[in-house]
C-alpha cells in the first residue's frame, strides 16, 4: 500500500500542489491538470473581457495565449514538454521550407512519427501503469492541429476552387501562418491540455475578433431573420459556460461516488471470474463502463467551457433563436446515454477527433477509406494492444448493426408501442455492445483483454459475425416511393454512410 501511495504522488511536472494532492488523495498529475484548467477558465474570462480585439492587436492576443499554454505544459509535464514544443517547431519549419505540394504528407509523417515514439516510450517506461495525465495527451492534440493545418494549407495553396468540397473551401488556408500564429494555434492555453482541435481559420477569426460575425454570416440563411451583421454583436457565453460547469460538477460527483467504487480491473479479477456467473459478470461490466464515462465527460466539458469563457466556440443561432456555443464541443452526453445504435453512440463521442479523421484521412484517401481511417485512429490513440482490439471488434459490430437495422427496423415503425419497444431493446443492445467493445480500450494489455473476452465467451464477436452473414443482402429493398417519402436523414459532415457507421462525424457546423 505504501508503494502505491508513493506512486500516486510522483510526477514529471511541478510539485507545488503536492500538499493538495496528499490531502485529497488524488495523483499529483491529476491535481496539476485540474488546477491548470481551472486557472485557464479564470484567465479565459479575463482574456475575453480585458483583452478584447477592439482594444488590443491580434499579436498581443496570440502572444498571451501562447505563453500561457506553454506555461501549462511545462507546469504539468516538466522537461517532457520539450517533446511537444520541439514537434511544433519542427513542423513549422516543414510548412515554411518544404515543397508546398507535399507539405501535408511531410507534416503527417513527422507529427505521427513523433507521437508514435511517445506512445512506444509509454509502454516501455510505464509498463501499462500509465499515469492519468501524461504528456502524450497534449501531444495527441498538437498532432491533430499540425496535420489539420497542413492539409488545409495544401488545399488553399495547391488546389483550385473546383477541386475542393464546400467544407474544404471554408477551411482552406491561403497563406502560411507566421511563427507566432502557428505557435498560438497549436499551444494556446484554451486547448493545449485536452483539446479540442478546431480549424485554423476559426481560431484566427477568434483572435482577430471576427469569429462571431463570420459564423453568423455563414448561417444567415437559417438564423431566424438574422440576415446581416455589419459589426460583431456582443453575445455573452456566460449561460453556456455556467451550464457546462454544472455538468462538470455533476460528473465530478459521479466520479467520486460511483466511478471509484467500480474499478474496471475488477472485470478481470480471477476470483470474480471464477465465482460469479455470466449474468453477474455482464452486469458488472455494464455498470463499470458506465461509471468510467464521467471522467471523460468532465475533462471534455471543462475544456469546452474554457473555450467558451474566452469567447471562442460560437456556432450560430439555433432553431429557437438563441446563441449556440457548441462549435468545439467534443461530446453530446444526452446523445451518448440515449443512443439506440452503434453509429449514434460514436457520432456523439469524441466528436472533434472524428472530424479530424474525416478531414485528413477519409476525405483524402483514394481507396480503402474506412480501413485507413481505422488504422490512423488506432495509431493516434497509441500502441497498446487493447486499442487495436477495440477497433477490430468494432468492425463486425458495425456490419451487424447495419444489417439488422436494414432488415428489421422497418417492421416496428407502424406502431408507437412497437417503436418504443424496439428503441428500448436497441438501446440495451447498443450499450452492452459498447461496453464489450471499449473494455480492452481501458484494460490496455493483451493478457487482460484476452482474459476478459474469454470470460465473456466472445459472445458479441460470435453474434455479430453470425448476424452480419445471415442478414447480408436480405434487407428490405428500397422502392422509389419509399425513398421519396421518407424523412431526410440527420445532416452530417460526412457524405459517406460507411464513415458515419464507424467514425464519429461532427454535425455542429450544420446545426445552426
Amino acid at each position: 500500500m505504501g508503494e502505491r501511495s508513493d506512486a500516486m504522488f510522483k510526477t514529471t511536472g511541478s510539485k507545488w500542489l503536492l500538499p493538495v494532492s496528499e490531502f485529497l488523495g488524488f495523483p499529483i498529475d491529476q491535481v496539476n491538470f485540474i488546477a491548470c484548467q481551472l486557472f485557464g477558465l479564470a484567465v479565459a474570462f479575463l482574456f475575453r473581457l480585458y483583452l478584447k480585439p477592439s482594444h488590443f492587436n491580434p499579436l498581443v492576443r496570440h502572444m498571451v495565449a501562447t505563453v500561457l499554454g506553454t506555461a501549462f505544459v511545462v507546469f504539468c509535464f516538466g522537461w517532457y514538454s520539450a517533446h511537444i514544443l520541439a514537434t511544433v517547431v519542427v513542423n513549422y519549419l516543414i510548412i515554411l521550407k518544404a515543397d508546398i505540394n507535399h507539405v501535408h504528407r511531410y507534416s503527417m509523417v513527422t507529427a505521427m512519427g513523433s507521437l508514435t515514439v511517445c506512445h512506444v516510450s509509454r509502454v516501455i517506461i510505464f509498463n501499462y501503469g500509465v499515469p492519468s495525465t501524461d504528456f502524450s495527451g497534449p501531444l495527441m492534440m498538437v498532432t491533430q492541429k499540425i496535420t489539420t493545418l497542413a492539409f488545409q494549407l495544401h488545399d488553399g495553396m495547391c488546389k483550385k476552387s473546383e477541386q475542393l468540397s464546400s467544407e474544404q473551401k471554408l477551411t482552406a488556408i491561403n497563406e502560411r501562418p507566421s511563427l507566432l500564429e502557428y505557435l498560438s494555434y497549436n499551444l494556446n492555453f484554451l486547448s493545449i491540455l485536452v483539446g479540442p482541435c478546431s480549424n485554423y481559420n476559426d481560431y484566427k477569426d477568434f483572435i482577430e475578433g471576427s469569429h462571431i460575425s463570420r459564423r453568423l454570416k455563414q448561417h444567415s440563411g437559417s438564423s431566424n431573420g438574422h440576415n446581416s451583421y455589419d459589426k460583431t454583436p456582443d453575445l455573452s457565453p456566460l449561460n453556456a459556460v455556467c451550464r457546462k460547469l454544472l455538468v462538470c460538477c455533476g460528473c465530478m460527483l459521479l466520479f467520486l461516488i460511483v466511478t471509484r467504487s467500480l474499478p474496471i480491473t475488477y472485470n478481470v479479477d480471477p476470483d470474480f471470474i471464477n465465482n460469479a456467473d455470466f449474468l453477474t459478470r455482464l452486469t458488472y461490466a455494464f455498470f463499470s463502463i458506465q461509471a468510467a464515462r464521467p471522467k471523460f465527460y468532465f475533462a471534455w466539458t471543462l475544456a469546452d467551457a474554457v473555450n467558451n469563457a474566452a469567447g471562442y466556440g460560437f456556432l450560430g443561432i439555433d432553431e429557437n433563436g438563441k446563441p449556440s456555443w457548441d462549435l468545439v464541443s467534443n461530446l453530446n452526453i444526452v446523445g451518448i446515454e440515449t443512443a439506440t445504435s452503434f453509429k449514434t453512440f460514436i457520432d456523439n463521442w469524441n466528436i472533434r477527433t472524428g472530424v479530424w479523421l474525416k478531414t485528413v484521412c477519409y476525405d483524402r484517401a483514394p481507396k480503402h477509406q474506412l480501413a485507413l481511417t481505422f488504422i490512423l485512429s488506432a495509431l493516434w490513440h497509441g500502441v497498446y494492444p487493447g486499442y487495436y482490439f477495440t477497433f477490430l471488434t468494432a468492425i463486425p459490430i458495425t456490419m451487424a448493426a447495419r444489417a439488422i437495422r436494414k432488415s428489421v427496423r422497418h417492421h416496428f415503425l407502424n406502431s408507437k408501442s412497437l417503436k418504443l419497444g424496439y428503441d428500448i431493446v436497441t438501446w440495451a443492445a447498443t450499450q452492452l455492445a459498447i461496453c464489450y467493445t471499449v473494455m480492452p480500450f481501458l484494460l490496455l494489455s493483451l493478457d487482460r483483454t484476452l482474459i476478459y473476452y474469454r470470460s465473456m465467451f466472445f459472445h458479441v464477436h460470435i453474434l455479430s459475425i453470425l448476424a452480419a452473414f445471415t442478414l447480408h443482402g436480405k434487407h428490405k429493398p428500397k422502392s422509389a416511393s419509399s425513398v421519396s417519402t421518407k424523412s431526410p436523414p440527420p445532416i452530417s459532415s460526412s457524405s459517406s454512410p460507411d464513415l458515419c457507421q464507424s467514425v464519429p462525424c461532427n454535425n455542429n457546423d450544420k446545426k445552426a
